[in-house]
């Protein structure tokens, strides 16, 4: 066991705690087996079954992906309460990573839709409970004013993305030479290594990531399985009647996911266990939250929108032979993998002197709407004519602005949040990412390559103003947050 205060002073992992090591590598290999699957599954849906694919449209399976990425993100609720409320953050990220593995076995071993719907609820619930809960224990290796915190968050960041390189190029090639089921098998593969590496070093973390910050006392577990039980009822009988469809599935999605971070900001804000200047710093969350929905909503479309462009528009022939489609999913990693220690660097470096966090929010937002107008200059070609070189360009300015919002996000979600919900506010920066991830979703449904014009402008546009306007509001903001960063 380590104490905390060993851990706030522990400078053995490149100047941070050797407990972030180990989150480091859990993370990885869940990252691996998450975007492994997630690079192989858009195309899977909608490739014809002589390809090895289900067959859908691609409206529909852009639809099943958009929606997917947003429950991951939703599910950080459930995995939020069990760990502030049930298991503590530490074993609610254990069990959630066992979780994971079994949905990427389903989805490697059962065939057609069978597969896919277990396999997609496993690892969705499972990813839900791991990142938040990786994110809060990342938290409780620094003191809320340590300088280094940043720079801790950016490289548990890059950890992410060199797993999200690695594993689209395995589960792609294996997908390309031999089929999907073996690239789903890969995925498995990789979160049991992150399962067994994680088990081993366990013991390198604080004794505060095991606590149980809000306990629910005995007589308040047999209402809330009633409550668990009953949200899965009316799931099942939305889905029977055909409330919910598979191709309406991300705007169903959407909706959920507004109305509960609406009604999760009114019991936080509501709450007699916070204090008021927890309150005001709550308050100071939801213009960022806005930026951040609307910069995902963007960003996510690396696997809707830019995966059908790599399929249809791109040009991804390399010397006569051509590229798989997920390879496209392993370039922005590599310039996080490149940009990342630059970005820690830069943060630890300029302290004090570096941009408050609503300007870092207000610069991602409006460089990832930068980013949509670039592929105004590719429109108009035909199929497979727009050049590699101009997507790898775009992808970097996605790289810039990610880097400038996702991981200052998951460091300030952790600073800003009241002692009674240290997890839970985590959650609630992923409710954005979960929103924009939805929304990524049933925004793809108006994209085909004859309104590339108007459908890039548009949402580029919109995303610079949203920029803008939080930039304009920033000394508001920066005053409710009560001397945070």
């Amino acid at each position: 066991m380590t104490t905390s205060t060993e851990a706030r002073t522990d400078r053995r992992f490149f100047g941070h705690p050797l407990a972030l090591a180990n989150l480091f590598g859990v993370e990885m290999w869940e990252r691996f087996s998450y975007y492994g699957m997630l690079g192989i599954l858009p195309i899977y849906l909608y490739y014809s079954v002589a390809n090895g694919g289900l067959a859908m449209p691609e409206a529909t399976a852009t639809s099943i992906v958009g929606a997917y990425g947003g429950l991951v993100y939703l599910s950080t609720i459930a995995g939020a309460w069990i760990a502030d409320r049930l298991l503590g953050a530490e074993r609610t990220l254990f069990y959630s990573g066992v979780l994971i593995m079994i949905g990427h076995l389903a989805l490697a071993v059962l065939p057609g839709f069978a597969g896919v719907g277990v396999g997609l609820v496993c690892v969705a619930l499972g990813s839900g409970g791991l990142k938040g809960n990786a994110t809060s224990v990342v938290g409780t290796l620094y003191d809320e004013k340590d300088e280094r915190r940043d720079g801790g968050f950016s490289l548990f960041y890059m950890g992410i993305n060199l797993g999200g390189f690695i594993g689209p190029l395995l589960t792609g090639l294996a997908q390309s030479n031999v089929g999907f089921h073996l690239g789903f098998g890969l995925a498995a593969i990789g979160m049991a290594l992150g399962l067994t590496q994680y088990a081993i070093g366990r013991r390198h973390l604080p004794d505060s990531a095991r606590t149980v910050p809000n306990p629910l006392p005995a007589s308040g577990r047999l209402p809330m399985t009633g409550v668990a039980v009953l949200i899965v009822v009316v799931i099942v009988a939305a889905v029977l009647t055909g409330l919910v469809t598979a191709a309406n599935l991300s705007d169903v999605v959407v909706w959920v996911v507004a109305i509960a971070a609406v009604v999760y900001f009114a019991v936080i804000l509501t709450s007699r266990k916070i204090t008021s200047l927890e309150r005001k710093r709550v308050l100071s969350f939801i213009p960022m939250f806005i930026a951040s929905a609307a910069f995902w909503s963007l960003y996510q479309q690396q696997f809707t929108v830019v995966e059908v462009y790599s399929d249809k528009r791109l040009d991804r022939n390399l010397f006569g032979w051509e590229m798989p489609v997920s390879w496209v999913q392993s370039i922005n990693p590599v310039f996080i993998i490149l940009l990342a220690p630059v970005f820690a660097l830069l943060w630890t470096k300029l302290a004090r002197r570096q941009p408050s966090t609503p300007i870092k929010f207000a610069l991602g937002t409006a460089i990832m709407g930068v980013a949509f107008l670039l592929f105004l200059p590719m429109e108009g070609g035909g199929p497979n004519s727009a050049p590699l070189l101009g997507l790898i360009g775009i992808l970097l300015v996605f790289t810039i602005a990610e880097l400038m919002l996702s991981p200052v996000g998951l460091s300030l979600s952790t600073k800003l949040a009241p002692e009674a919900f240290q997890t839970q506010m985590v959650a609630l920066f992923f409710l954005s990412v979960s929103l924009g991830t939805a929304l990524s979703g049933s925004l793809a449904e108006y994209y085909s390559t004859d309104n590339e014009g108007p459908y890039f402008g548009i949402l580029g546009g919109v995303a610079i103003v949203i920029g803008v306007l939080l930039a304009v509001f920033s000394p508001f903001v920066r005053k409710l947050m009560s001397g945070v960063r």
